[in-house]
């Protein structure tokens, strides 16, 4: 079956291994997922204090939201990875796992610093938009 996502990438902005934007085809579904969160199925917060383990956390939460929905992350058009934090160091070891997640498939992605997400402890949460051909 065809990709459904396209990503664009730019040899005229920066020179950083990158896809810029994406498309879908107008017949595509899109699916939109909630942040998600580092917890556990009972409710905790995975990885207190280390930003990898609740970005990796993370991402293993979506697989399954996504799968629920009949799509993979190779299905996902674009996304936002919030971190609690002001130190930039912080953010791209949160962002690190997040891209090596998505591998090849490197789609746009946010990466914004926040004062503070809805979970005790947390420290990361992805937002995703995927779309997807029934």
């Amino acid at each position: 079956m065809p990709k459904t996502v396209t990503l664009i990438r730019s040899n005229s902005l920066s020179d950083v291994q990158y896809a810029y934007a994406a498309t879908a085809p107008a017949e595509a579904r899109l699916v939109f997922l909630a942040g998600s969160c580092p917890l556990n199925s009972d409710g905790s917060t995975c990885g207190k204090g280390d930003f990898a383990t609740q970005a990796a956390k993370c991402i293993e939460n979506m697989k399954v939201a996504l799968a629920e929905a009949d799509a993979t992350l190779d299905d996902v058009i674009a996304t936002r990875v919030l971190v609690v934090s002001s130190d930039q160091a912080d953010l791209v070891t949160a962002w690190e796992v997040v891209r090596d997640a998505f591998g090849e498939h490197d789609v746009p992605s946010t990466l914004i610093g926040v004062a503070a997400l809805g979970y005790d402890h947390q420290l990361v949460e992805v937002e995703a938009t995927a779309a997807v051909l029934d």
